[in-house]
């Protein structure tokens, strides 16, 4: 056996390894897309191909068509949650390792009834946080060379073991795809799973990236050049129950610097709602300290 036919098997193993945890999706009119078994009786997949919200069904390898309802939805990481009656379902591997820019990839979809299909490349780049076409951000995302075929969307990106890495679709951007992280993925599965929807938190506040003075700089344990100027506040919003100002420059939530209104954003998860947090500010250029009980963004 050459060294091309046993890396050729290898890939062939991989496909079929990850294709028992790849469903076909049916929830739009054109054509099906792809999904990924989260649980036994879970799927979770793309929140674009789900255009309606009756008559949904999955596919699996063998040919079963089950129904499935919708469990629940984040269309700012288009990602959906669909539901099974009964447990099923093989969940897919979820590869240990992160991936790495040079990774050998291969992104699968069962957008068919004839089977698998693949495509494959290398992992390009790493990168976010990013804002989303879709009113959302994403911690993370990764590019690859793989090619999307239509109803690729939900399906995942594996590695050489055939373990997802995460999963693709083409609705966060306009028309290319991107991967989202397994583990990001599964989180916000999770959630949705539970709760139906993402929790997000807020504050109340508009904010503006600004350059701290140096002066002010000195006050800070961390160094840092940027902050959130304060310029507006929600009446009895959580910021000004808190005791915020108008003025006050915003440096840091729990002890992470925030200097662009996306890292406070991403400070706010899920996590956050309903509990107290650390503010670090400047006020007046002297460091202080505040406690805030983060709000729900409705």
């Amino acid at each position: 056996m050459t060294a091309l036919t046993e890396f050729s098997d290898g890939l062939i193993s991989a496909v079929q390894k990850g294709g028992e945890g790849t469903v076909l999706v049916d929830g739009r009119r054109r054509y099906p897309a792809s999904g990924i078994a989260y649980a036994a009786d879970l799927v979770v997949t793309a929140d674009h191909v789900i255009t309606r919200e009756e008559n949904l069904s999955i596919s699996t390898g063998d040919g079963n068509q089950i129904p499935v309802t919708i469990a629940g939805r984040d269309p700012g990481s288009d990602l959906a949650l669909l539901r099974l009656s009964e447990k099923k379902l093989t969940p897919a591997q979820v590869a240990k390792a992160d991936p790495k820019i040079g990774q050998l990839v291969l992104a699968l979809g069962r957008p068919t009834m004839s089977g698998i299909q693949s495509s494959w490349g290398i992992i390009t780049a790493i990168g976010g946080p990013t804002r989303t076409g879709r009113g959302g951000m994403l911690d993370n995302f990764i590019q690859t060379e793989t090619t999307s075929y239509p109803g690729f969307s939900g399906g995942p990106l594996i590695n050489t073991e055939g373990e997802a890495l995460g999963l693709n679709t083409s609705g966060l951007t306009n028309g290319s795809a991107l991967t989202i992280p397994i583990k990001q993925a599964w989180r916000i599965a999770d959630s949705l799973a539970k709760h139906g929807t993402v929790k997000r938190g807020y504050l109340g506040v508009r904010t503006q990236s600004v350059e701290i003075p140096e002066s002010s700089r000195k006050e800070l344990t961390k160094d840092q050049e940027r902050g959130l100027l304060v310029m507006w506040l929600e009446e009895k919003g959580p910021a000004e129950q808190a005791g915020l100002l108008v003025g006050d420059i915003l440096v840091s939530i729990e002890g992470q610097p925030v200097g662009d209104p996306d890292d406070l954003y991403l400070a706010l998860n899920s996590e956050t709602v309903g509990k107290s947090i650390n503010i670090g500010i400047l006020r007046g250029g002297k460091s202080e300290s505040i406690k805030a009980t983060v709000g729900e963004r409705k």
